[in-house]
């Protein structure tokens, strides 16, 4: 067939008439070959994915046959020639473009389905940098842009969802729409901009290079939400290919459909939850707004969640609980018994399953495994004109990185409780202040302008605690307070000894060391320094 016997269609409606597939992943392949040529369109094809549509009996021609030139250089040179970009990059009502097809033989592409080399896979696998670069697709992105940028006349498929559409188009309405394909057009950009994004973020972190001249972010979309933090505020959730155990790998097993303040409070929970080591304790952390109002230990879950719990049950209402281990049934009955939004574990028997499938509306989320707190990774934040990138926080202090400045040195216990409430300061928004005894908080104060009423705020919360309990005196007697930065002047800490803290870590730095130092000594209390800093904003 001549190519200007193709060239007056509609405007709108494009018949199927010649098709390019090229795929590396080749699921669906077979089927998507059959229905095209049900259809009436012949097949263009490379290599692999020839020889498989081929195999399966299915009429193709070696795209070798239009180019004139055989597969070359490992495959790297296949398809990068004018028969096949002019094929696809050709408007078809320019007589100009229409005179250089006929002067050189092109018929053109009505729909093309690439799906590209799978580089973000090999290097998910930990593969050499030799494999990856070999991983790396050229022709196929090239495709894609061309028809893409012709979306008048081409149909673009990048995965088989589209090749679907596509189809479905096809048989109701004899061919493509306009609009079917100026939506495949948008998403095709949008998958080679992130392909390539993939390749310079995993190139610069080959070369060590922190701040890449260019810099860009990418993911794919997994759940179109409702809403943002508020109703007038559209928003969607995105996940990168990050191997981190968390929301993005979570399957929820019932309730009801996740918000974004769900998913952003679910994150913050479940990452500090991750802090403690399910193998030497059982660990809940319970979450309201992205803050902690309950973390504790224990030897079950249960027992940590009741402490947990006893932190602070008012704010617990309606939050979020994460645990570090799997969810049994003891812990999801009482879990239950007060209003919960959602649960978040790595794993979750039978029976704690059962008891919460009576709770319809609460979300029980299964990740599969716990987020690596020492892992790197990257976290932004959006400002105006731009945005923020900076390394996660994935500083650990243990005992052996304490520097103790007090003439009274602490106890072993009072060491654990450090090390135990300096990791939950590390996810209270700033300025944070966490008291803390025997593997549970006592009072959490955060987010406040200034230390000394963060102090102020995390002491009253555990005097309402002891009141709703029934306790005689406020667990902030004989705890441990943990600051997530440096104590400016000897007023926060006096708070902290005014609640009845015995104990006290923070990074140290300030100008003024000394004179809070000094003030601990005064009050015989023991003091220890950790040089690392953990301001959350």
């Amino acid at each position: 067939m001549r190519p200007l016997e193709r060239l007056n269609l509609p405007q709108d409606i494009l018949p199927i008439r010649r098709a390019l597939i090229s795929v590396s992943d080749k699921a669906g392949l077979i089927e998507h070959a059959k229905a095209l040529t049900s259809l009436g369109a012949s097949l263009v094809s490379t290599g692999g994915t020839k020889a498989a549509i081929a195999a399966a009996g299915i009429g193709v021609e070696d795209v070798s046959a239009i180019t004139g030139f055989p597969e070359m250089m490992d495959g790297r040179v296949k398809t990068l020639h004018p028969n096949v970009h002019g094929a696809l990059l050709a408007l078809r009502d320019n007589p100009e473009h229409a005179r250089a097809m006929e002067d050189h033989g092109i018929a053109p592409f009505d729909v093309l389905y690439v799906n590209l080399y799978p580089f973000e896979a090999t290097v998910a696998r930990g593969a050499g940098f030799d494999d990856c670069i070999e991983n790396i697709d050229v022709g196929g992105p090239a495709m894609i842009r061309g028809a893409a940028k012709n979306y008048g006349f081409v149909a673009v498929a990048t995965d088989a969802d589209d090749m679907a559409a596509i189809l479905e188009e096809a048989n109701a309405h004899g061919g493509t729409t306009l609009a079917l394909r100026k939506r495949l057009a948008a998403k095709a950009f949008a998958r080679t901009a992130a392909y390539d994004a993939a390749i310079s973020a995993w190139y610069a972190a080959q070369l060590g290079d922190a701040s890449p001249t260019w810099r860009t972010f990418c993911g794919k979309l997994k759940q179109s939400l409702r809403y943002g933090e508020n109703p007038h505020q559209n928003a969607a959730f995105y996940v990168t290919g990050e191997k981190r155990f968390g929301v993005a790998t979570a399957r929820q097993l019932q309730g009801k459909e996740l918000s974004y303040n769900n998913l952003n409070d679910t994150d913050a929970a479940f990452e500090l939850v991750a802090e403690f080591d399910p193998k030497e304790s059982a660990a809940i952390a319970i979450i309201k707004h992205a803050n902690p109002c309950g973390v504790a230990l224990g030897a079950t879950l249960l027992e940590a969640y009741k402490s947990a719990l006893a932190c602070d049950s008012v704010s617990a209402f309606g939050g979020i609980v994460a645990l570090n281990r799997k969810l049994d049934k003891a812990a999801a009955e009482a879990i239950a018994e007060i209003f919960t939004e959602v649960v978040v574990a790595p794993d979750a028997d039978d029976d704690a399953i059962a008891v919460f499938a009576k709770k319809k509306n609460l979300r029980l989320l299964i990740t599969g495994g716990l987020p690596d707190p020492a892992a790197a990774g990257q976290t932004m934040k959006t400002v105006a004109g731009g945005f923020l990138v900076q390394n996660r926080d994935n500083g650990r202090i243990g005992a052996s990185d304490l520097k103790f400045v007090t003439k009274r040195k602490p106890t072993e216990a009072q060491i654990r409780d450090m090390v135990f409430a300096f990791r939950v300061a590390k996810h209270v928004k700033s300025n944070a202040i966490v008291y803390a005894k025997d593997g549970v908080t006592a009072g959490i104060g955060a987010g406040q302008m200034s230390r000394v009423d963060s102090a102020r705020v995390a002491r009253l919360k555990a005097e309402d605690a002891a009141r709703a309990a029934g306790w005689s005196d406020p667990r902030t007697v004989g705890s441990v307070c943990a600051s997530d930065a440096f104590f400016p002047f000897a007023d926060g800490l006096l708070q902290a000894i005014q609640a009845g803290a015995s104990a006290v870590i923070q990074p140290g730095g300030s100008i003024r060391d000394e004179e809070v130092i000094k003030a601990a000594d005064e009050a015989e209390i023991a003091m220890a320094f950790t040089g690392m800093r953990h301001f959350r904003h």
